[in-house]
């Protein structure tokens, strides 16, 4: 599915977007407006192609892009909400652990253990 959203022209360019400026305030309108589409043409079109609502995907993809972040160091978590589009660290604390299943502080030194034992390995 996600192939076929990527290659359309519209939603292709839509996801590009996201992927670039996982930071912005993103709106389904303003999505829509930028690959010049009705608001719920796009958003009908996205799911379908993509299998995912564009601020269900929005969400995902900035919780892929804060898990890379705090598996590469010590950056402040106000820093990584910052990056990932959450004005504030309580925010996107909340945010990750619904959809990550824990804190990301505690995601962050459970990635640290499980490399420190594959390199003990």
């Amino acid at each position: 599915g996600m192939f076929r959203a990527l290659i359309d022209p519209q939603i292709g360019k839509a996801l590009e977007v996201i992927h670039q400026q996982p930071d912005h305030p993103w709106t389904v309108a303003e999505l829509a407006d930028r690959v010049r589409m009705s608001r719920t043409g796009f958003a009908v079109r996205f799911t379908t192609l993509a299998g995912v609502a564009p601020l269900d995907y929005l969400r995902k993809w900035r919780m892929q892009k804060a898990s890379d972040f705090l598996r590469q160091g010590e950056e402040p978590l106000e820093d990584i909400a910052g990056r990932v589009g959450y004005e504030s660290g309580a925010a996107f604390s909340k945010a990750f652990k619904r959809e990550m299943g824990l804190p990301p502080g505690l995601y962050r030194k459970a990635q640290v253990r499980a490399v420190t034992q594959v390199l003990r390995s």
